[in-house]
């Protein structure tokens, strides 16, 4: 087996100009955004959001080149804001530059405050790279002063067009003698990363004997499976084992679901994101069958936060087991869906006059307020009016679920409204 000493392969096929990107046209095609930034000379700060090998990396050296303006990259994981600062007394230096801050999600809030001022008085063009929604791990005055662009995985064909160029320009791939018979594989197994789809072209190449390398989805297949980790993170890997992980929180399997949890635990995984798909999963799949799910998961999170690894690991598994062993419903996430679809039906039904404000004499002179019936002036704290616009009067949105907890809610309903709702 012969190895390549040299850079990475998609290091070296990292494009230098913005017209050389594959794939992100949104962005960087003839008249988009970062086209537009580069050929106006007007640059904003920027958060780049998207999985991994998009080319956030990428676009943030093209756009420094392309502005002419002094380069400096920071990794969250590995800088402080000691490093921050120093960056930014070099910046002031040379009166302006771009700060590259990759996976500016890790960093904490006391971090991101530094960057504010820097960032409010053009000192530093920021560009910050996450593969987690800002909107959650920004915090808001950093986040208003920066454009936030999606990037998505590269197409079919933006990936063939990267394997072509890559073989056609390298100059160590071009000494291979390699024959490309089929690349499905190849395509698939990089799951629209483009930089992992390089790195497995290099991998495969490197593990060929012989002097004529031919590459078909067999052989991909072979060599893959001998090399790829139990859990990447950053790949399809990533999402398979969260979808079984709260899948067997669902289907109430407590032990599936710690099993799945300490695959993504020493995989690396991000415990916030563990956690904060609990706290979806407690109010989707569980909601009233047991309402203390939400305030545990919700706990959870706030925990992991603080605590981090590696004994973050127990409070996470203290939930996942809790959530698996809860009652089950889905009738509040039932419920939201039916109801926003009929309001997309039915956008503008007017409020019943005895529901509205009142806020000014002219509106109760309007009959604003007319009529409500204050609930608590009533026996039980109940009084019979209608609460739904008129066209849609009678609809029954929350369908109670089939758990003890949800059946002590139907009966109190039942008991209010009789057989109105079906209850």
């Amino acid at each position: 087996m012969m190895m390549n000493n040299l850079q990475p392969l998609a290091e070296r096929m990292r494009p230098k100009k913005i017209g050389d990107v594959i794939g992100q046209q949104h962005l960087v095609g003839e008249g988009m955004p970062l086209r537009n930034a580069v050929e106006n000379k007007q640059l904003n700060s920027i958060i780049f959001w998207g999985p991994p090998g998009t080319g956030k990396t990428t676009l943030a050296n093209i756009l420094a080149s392309e502005m002419d303006l002094p380069f400096y990259s920071l990794s969250a994981i590995e800088s402080g804001v000691k490093d921050i600062r120093t960056v930014l007394d070099l910046a002031k230096q040379n009166g302006k530059a771009l700060l590259f801050i990759d996976e500016i999600h890790r960093f904490n809030k006391a971090q991101q405050d530094s960057l504010l001022k820097a960032v409010e008085q053009g000192v530093i063009i920021l560009i910050g790279a996450t593969t987690e929604n800002p909107s959650f791990e920004v915090i808001g005055a950093l986040l208003s002063r920066c454009q936030v662009y999606i990037l998505q995985h590269l197409q079919a064909s933006e990936l063939v067009e990267l394997l072509s160029n890559a073989l056609a320009k390298d100059e160590w791939l071009k000494k291979q003698n390699i024959i490309l018979q089929e690349k499905e594989a190849l395509l698939n197994f990089s799951g629209g990363d483009g930089r992992k789809l390089l790195n497995l072209l290099e991998l495969i190449v490197n593990n060929i004997k012989g002097d004529k390398k031919e590459i078909t989805n067999a052989l991909v297949q072979k060599i893959l499976q001998q090399n790829i980790a139990l859990y990447d993170k950053d790949g399809e890997q990533h999402y398979d084992i969260i979808s079984a992980f709260i899948k067997s929180i669902r289907g109430s399997d407590p032990n599936a679901a710690v099993y799945y949890l300490a695959r993504m635990i020493i995989g690396g995984e991000d415990v916030k994101f563990i956690a904060r798909r609990m706290v979806i999963l407690a109010s989707e799949d569980i909601g009233n069958a047991n309402p203390n799910a939400l305030l545990l998961a919700n706990a959870c999170f706030d925990a992991v936060t603080k605590i981090g690894h590696p004994e973050s690991r127990i409070i996470l598994s203290q939930t996942a087991i809790y959530l698996a062993c809860s009652a089950k419903s889905n009738a509040a996430y039932m419920a939201i869906d039916e109801a926003i679809a009929l309001v997309k039906r039915h956008p503008n039904l007017p409020v019943p006059l005895e529901l509205r404000n009142t806020p000014t004499a002219l509106m109760k002179e309007l009959n604003y307020g007319k009529n409500y019936q204050y609930a608590h002036n009533y026996a039980n704290n109940f009084s019979p009016m209608e609460f739904m616009p008129d066209a849609i009067k009678g609809n029954v949105f929350y369908q109670p679920g089939n758990n003890p907890a949800e059946e002590k809610l139907k009966q109190y309903l039942k008991l209010l409204w009789g057989d109105k709702y079906g209850y």
